[in-house]
This record gives structure tokens, sequence and C-alpha cells, in this order.
């Protein structure tokens, strides 16, 4: 029986995420980032386990509710944001999760002001508490924006957007995704058939206020200290910054990959002190699932398996 609701929204690479996890009877998994419950309702079908879910966003406690009623002591959530893994989640599991960014429920909904296609308060805060991106965009200074547009949104103009935004905010507060979007488009015109000009900002501001890279980091660390021997970690990324810091966890924690001559005699290595036997390259969703849904396009899937 699936929950109402799984068709709307498309659970990214999920056939690769179930490939890599591989489900069994009677295992803990983790879904780090709950959201619309696609990956949950997988792993809750494909075998007898039970599911530990997180999310930040308390929006999501109403299907939280539903799949409690359909799948009972096999699911349980838990409101919290993957970062503080470790003390949200105490028991060993066998598998983990993370499908990181925003999610298409946030996206879908204009009034989180995570998107810039309508017009909305400009919030982006997936824990509904906390400072805004209008409180960050109103308050910081030039180069304190500029910085971020720069390291969280890899925007060439970020220094000129940046003055636009201060010179803007002092005839009025800044408290719109059109305000903002408005603001960038002086400076980058669009072009048909090309990236909006406004994404990478708008990426660079959600990133700063849902500290996301941090998130990310010590979600990553926590979620491996939880993971028993011959469990799986599964990610899921949607851009350069998010996979940098995947590909370079998985590598700094899974032993010495030295490139030696065929014809030298095998070595005997230590990687005792690795926490990952084996971990995966970066995997790109199928062409099938870009046609179906668009934002699987950017979509990198890596997995390191436990020692």
């Amino acid at each position: 029986m699936f929950a109402k609701g799984y068709d709307k929204h498309f659970p990214v690479m999920l056939p690769e995420v179930l490939s890599a996890l591989k489900p069994q009877d009677n295992e803990i998994y983790v879904d780090a980032t709950f959201g619309n419950g696609g990956y949950t309702q997988a792993l809750l079908e494909a075998a007898n386990c039970k599911v530990i879910a997180l999310d930040r966003d308390p929006n999501v406690q109403q299907r939280a509710a539903e799949f409690e009623k359909i799948y009972g002591s096999r699911f349980d959530f838990r409101a919290g944001q993957f970062g503080d893994f470790a003390e949200i989640v105490t028991e060993p599991i066998n598998g983990a999760v993370f499908d990181i960014g925003v999610s298409s429920m946030q996206l879908d909904n204009a009034d989180r002001g995570f998107s810039f296609a309508k017009d909305a308060p400009l919030d982006m805060r997936m824990s509904c508490s906390g400072l805004s991106a209008a409180d960050l965009v109103n308050t910081l200074s030039e180069k304190e924006l500029a910085d971020i547009l720069y390291n969280f949104g890899e925007e060439r103009k970020s220094r000129q957007i940046a003055a636009k935004i201060v010179a803007e905010r002092t005839k009025n507060p800044i408290s719109s995704t059109k305000q903002l979007a408005d603001i960038i488009y002086t400076v980058i015109k669009k072009t048909p058939h090309s990236i909006d000009p406004a994404t990478r900002s708008f990426q660079a501001l959600r990133i700063a206020v849902n500290n996301e890279l941090g998130e990310l980091e010590n979600g990553l660390k926590g979620a491996t200290s939880r993971i028993a021997s011959g469990g799986r970690l599964v990610v899921v990324s949607f851009h350069s910054l998010e996979d940098r810091i995947v590909k370079n966890f998985f590598k700094a924690n899974s032993g010495p990959n030295v490139h030696v001559s065929k014809y030298a005699p095998k070595a005997q290595t230590n990687n005792s002190c690795a926490a990952f036997a084996q971990t995966s390259k970066a995997i790109s969703a199928s062409e099938e699932e870009v046609e179906l849904n668009v934002r699987s396009r950017s979509a990198k899937l890596r997995w390191g398996l436990k020692q």
C-alpha cells in the first residue's frame, strides 16, 4: 500500500538509491531528508525493514503521520536537522540515505520563498525558524553578501549584485523574491535558452540561511558513526559544492588508493583505520529519468560500504 502523493514528487535516482542501499528484512535504515517520503516509502516496500526518518521542516509532520498510520512501528519520524544525526539517532543502523538541498515540496510551495518563479516573501528557511533570506540581504555588509554569492553560488558577478542590493535596500527593504530577482536582472540580463540569472544567487542565499554545507559535513560524520559494519551510506547531491564535500569525505575515510606497477609484487595495505571498505564514483541519473524529472539532471549519487 502506497501513501497518497507518492506519484506527485519523484524521488531522485530511486532505482540507484535502492541498488546502493540494498535494503534487507529486519534491518534499520535512516532517511535523513524525509521530505515527501519517497525514499522512505520505497525502502519500506522493498523489504520488511524499519525506517527512521529525519526532517527539520515542520510542514512534513502531516505527511509523517500518514506513514505512521500505514506502516506502524516500522516507521519512526524524528524531527530535527540531519547535522545532528548522531544526537537524534543513537542506535546502530544498517544504512542511511541523504537527498541534499531543497525538497520538491519546499520548491512547489511559493510562500516558502525558495523560488523566484512566483513572487513570495523572501524566506528560504527549511526549519521555518531563525534568520531568513530577507534578514541577510537587508543586514549583511556588501562584502559579506558578495562572499556568500561567490562562495555558495559561484556567481562571478557577486560584487556587482551585492553592491546593487545594498544600494536598493537604502530606498526600500528587500522583502520579496521578485524584488531580489529584479535587482539581479539589472546586473545580469536574461537571455533565451539560458539559466535564469537569479538562480545562482538564490541558491547561495538558501545555502547560507540553512547552513547547508556545514549541516552536510556534520550529517555525514554522524551517519558514519552510527552505521554498523557492512552497512551503507548513500548521498544524492545536486551541485558541485555539495558533491565536492561528499567526494572528499569518502576519500578521507576510505584509506589510501595507491597506484603501483602491475608487475610489482602485491603489498599488504592496512586500512583498519578507514571507515569505509569501498566507495563509489559519482553516478548520474539515467537519460530516461532526466526526461521525466528535470530536477535529476544535476544529481550525483555516491555511496560507501562501512568496514
